[in-house]
């Protein structure tokens, strides 16, 4: 018998295999998206160049918004530079660093700057560099900020019970009022590290009275102080500075070094404010609902401008249809649970939370900004250090007289095609998993039922032939007319056929027996009527041999036609209750009277053993089972019979000292004309239809029985089992 590998894999994993290739199909379509977006980030970069260019023409030829005197880094000279600054700073947070990249643009003022006033008419050399300073001043939406690291060796605060504001180190602002030319002193002289409190006072100063619009914060550090202060734009005039007054004695109290940001405290020389002009703003303005970020650099990458913040640049809106409607919350389930994360594995989720480090509000630096200040436009795109950010930017030059002033730098985020992108391939993804799920989910149940039908075909042609090998059933036809249609029906036609010729092969014997019966009657009768006439001793002997040969026919003859009758009786039989043990016992003390030499030996419980059966067939299956150990067993060797009970079975036993039986004749051995007998052994004729009878009336009774080897010696063991009797 032939090893059969099961395949595991059957038809409906083979179909379901097989529609796995359309994963092709949305690899294409990804595949086409991606170059979509390519397409749409050089759309994105020859629109963002684009609107550099236009802004850059609209600033040529207006060298005035580029004058260098108004833009140029702040030198130390009475004029003050007022840098734009572009997020709020906080005063009271204890040191300076909000002010970042801002502070690379302090100016220094030292004793070169020294000013001589009412309070230090004679100037000690010796105490010059007792102090010194840096500023920086900034503008912020419509506040003038402003801070003061100021180095002295020994800082002297008010006296809390004086009433002057002018005995101690401070800081003086002197402007020029808006409406007048009048100069206005204010006066910051705190009692200690703490909020400032300025107070207005006259030249000479006296009559000091509190300013609440100036506010700030004092700070003490290591080598002096430091100042941070927020004045409201419409205080000032055109003109502005800034003088630190410092005092060395704490008792006498006097101004020993004055430094300040001008040389003369009048109307005309004091410092100016250096202001941005509006124009660039207002051109800048017209063009901040392109969704960009837009900076405007001059020839030493300064920013003179920033419209707009990087992170809502995304170039691309997406608008959304009014008339869409609420999606379904169970999809909407599935989408952000199970399909999102998914897709998410593959794409990018594009986030405005992202930091550009190379960004600056003050000065802006890179490849196309230095390419536009050479007179040559340029686009690039960089990834950012999360990257999962890319960044559009461009910059065209500003021209005037054929030389460039400057630079228009426009930049936007890669977000708005990306989550444009992401989109489509979820909507694609969406549609093309619905329609493979709908096709793989008809292939399946289309290969399913191909299966069933073959495995129902294959199921009744398991079902045809019983475990002996007998014909006991048929193929029923299918109606359909498709290829396993015309298998089932080839197949039933076939079963049929065979059904017929079985049925003829297990008649024959009994057919063969009733024909042969009347010519061997025949001729026995003729033998013994010339018996009766011959009486030569020669005619003798052949007589003799033809009776036994007339006799050996018959014993045939009834061999092959006993299981034919047997299985005619046990269709009529009627089963009843008996006791096993008194049957086993009855048939073995008969087994002793007949076979003389043998010797048994029985194992039967002191418990009664109920069946439903025959007793007389019950009784037969013993006789072959018997006379098979009998004929099998090596001399002065006992058969042993056994019988016990086993859950809600009866178990009977009968076993023998001889030789094995061979392991490939144990399924085989209850079959209908199966023999192991040496054929020089036989003493009379034999078919091999002992043990096959024995099977019927074991099957009549519902039971099962096997031959095996035994394991302590030499001998086999004949089986049965059969149910109990149960009421």
């Amino acid at each position: 018998m032939k090893l059969v590998l099961k395949n595991s894999f059957g038809i409906r994993f083979k179909l379901v295999f097989l529609s796995s290739f359309l994963l092709v199909i949305p690899y294409l379509g990804y595949q086409y998206i991606l170059e979509m977006e390519s397409y749409l980030q050089r759309g994105q970069e020859q629109t963002v160049l684009g609107t550099a260019q236009a802004l850059a023409t609209a600033l040529n030829e207006r060298p005035e918004l580029f004058d260098e005197g108004s833009y140029s880094p702040a030198r130390r000279t009475e004029d003050l530079y007022v840098y734009p600054i572009f997020y709020p700073l906080e005063l009271d947070d204890g040191s300076l660093l909000d002010w970042r990249e801002y502070q690379q643009y302090e100016v220094e003022y030292d004793k070169r700057n020294y000013l001589r006033t009412l309070l230090n008419p004679a100037r000690h050399y010796t105490n010059d560099d007792s102090v010194h300073f840096t500023n920086m001043v900034g503008e912020y939406n419509g506040s003038l900020y402003a801070y003061f690291k100021v180095q002295d060796d020994h800082v002297v605060y008010r006296d809390r019970e004086a009433l002057s504001v002018h005995r101690s180190d401070f800081l003086q602002i002197t402007m020029l009022s808006q409406d007048s030319n009048k100069i206005v002193r204010y006066v910051i002289a705190p009692y200690g590290p703490e909020p400032i409190y300025p107070f207005q006072v006259d030249s000479d100063y006296s009559n000091p009275i509190y300013e609440g619009q100036i506010t700030g914060q004092w700070y003490e550090t290591d080598g002096g102080y430091e100042i941070e202060l927020q004045i409201p734009m419409q205080m000032l005039g055109d003109r502005l500075g800034f003088a630190i007054f410092d005092v060395d004695d704490p008792s006498e109290r006097s101004i020993t070094t004055v430094v300040a940001t001008y040389q003369v405290p009048d109307a005309e020389r004091l410092g100016s404010l250096r202001l941005p002009t509006p124009e660039i703003d207002r051109i800048v303005a017209g063009m901040n609902n392109n969704n960009s970020r837009i900076q405007v650099v001059d020839g030493s990458g300064r920013v003179l401008l920033t419209s707009g913040d990087i992170q809502s640049a995304s170039g691309l809106q997406l608008a959304r249809s009014i008339s869409e409607e609420p999606a379904n919350k169970y999809w909407l389930y599935v989408q952000n649970r199970i399909l999102d994360p998914l897709y998410y594995q593959l794409l990018t989720k594009p986030s405005n939370a992202f930091i550009d480090e190379l960004y600056s509000d003050v000065s802006r630096e890179g490849d196309h900004i230095n390419s536009a200040l050479q007179g040559v436009p340029m686009t690039q795109f960089r990834t950012l250090a999360d990257r999962e950010t890319r960044l559009l930017e461009a910059a065209h030059p500003i021209v005037s007289e054929g030389e460039v002033m400057g630079a228009v730098v426009v930049d936007q985020n890669m977000n708005g095609i990306r989550t444009f992108r992401n989109q489509a391939l979820e909507q694609l993804f969406n549609t093309i998993l619905a329609v493979m799920f709908i096709f793989a989910l008809g292939l399946f149940f289309f290969g399913a039922r191909i299966s069933n039908r073959i495995r129902g075909l294959r199921n009744q042609a398991e079902g045809i032939i019983d475990d002996v090998g007998r014909v006991q059933n048929t193929i029923m036809p299918s109606r359909n007319s498709d290829e396993i249609g015309d298998l089932s029906r080839s197949f039933s036609n076939i079963v049929e056929r065979l059904t017929q010729y079985t049925n003829y092969l297990e008649n024959m014997s009994s057919r063969l027996s009733h024909e042969l019966r009347t010519p061997v009657t025949v001729v026995r009768s003729s033998l013994e009527n010339l018996s009766m006439h011959e009486n030569s001793e020669e005619s003798a002997v052949y007589l003799e041999r033809a009776e036994e040969g007339i006799k050996r026919l018959n014993l045939i003859l009834t061999n092959m036609s006993e299981a034919t009758r047997l299985e005619q009786m046990l269709q009529t039989s009627e089963k009843e209750k008996i006791e096993l043990n008194e049957v086993v016992y009855g048939c073995v003390e008969g087994y002793k009277l007949v076979y003389v030499d043998q010797n048994f030996e029985t194992d039967l419980p002191q418990y009664p053993i109920h069946i439903s059966g025959v007793p007389e067939y019950i009784a037969q299956l013993l006789d072959k089972l018997i006379a098979n150990a009998v004929e099998f067993s090596y001399p002065d060797q006992s058969i042993t019979v056994y019988c016990r009970t086993l859950r809600d079975h009866a178990v009977l036993k009968v076993s023998n000292a001889g030789p094995f039986l061979p392991e490939e004749m144990k399924e085989r051995l209850f079959d209908s004309m199966i023999s192991v007998r040496p054929q020089e052994k036989q003493k009379q004729p034999h078919l091999g239809m002992g043990l096959h009878i024995a099977r019927l009336i074991t099957e009549f009774h519902g039971g099962q029985i096997r031959a095996e080897n035994r394991k302590d010696r030499e001998g086999v063991i004949m089986t049965v089992v059969i149910p109990l009797y149960y009421e």
